[in-house]
């Protein structure tokens, strides 16, 4: 405080920050991950492969086309 008398800048007691810490941000999806199991599916012909835990269906490609699968 400027001159020791009070009259200083305003703000900066608890609370006058911007959000005040409450809420959580989530990644992706909501938090949510799809998990080890379930089928990768081809968008094009429908074909359905096993999910291979590390490798996103994405980066698979179709037996029957070649096209990228998704996870279903």
């Amino acid at each position: 405080m400027p001159g020791g008398n009070g009259t200083g800048p305003a703000g900066g007691g608890p609370g006058t920050g911007r959000g005040k810490g409450q809420g959580q941000a989530r990644g992706r999806k909501s938090g949510k991950a799809a998990g080890p199991g379930g089928n990768c599916t081809c968008p094009n012909c429908g074909a359905t492969v096993a999910h291979q835990i590390g490798t996103p269906c994405y980066e698979v490609s179709c037996p029957k086309c070649g096209t990228g699968m998704v996870r279903k």
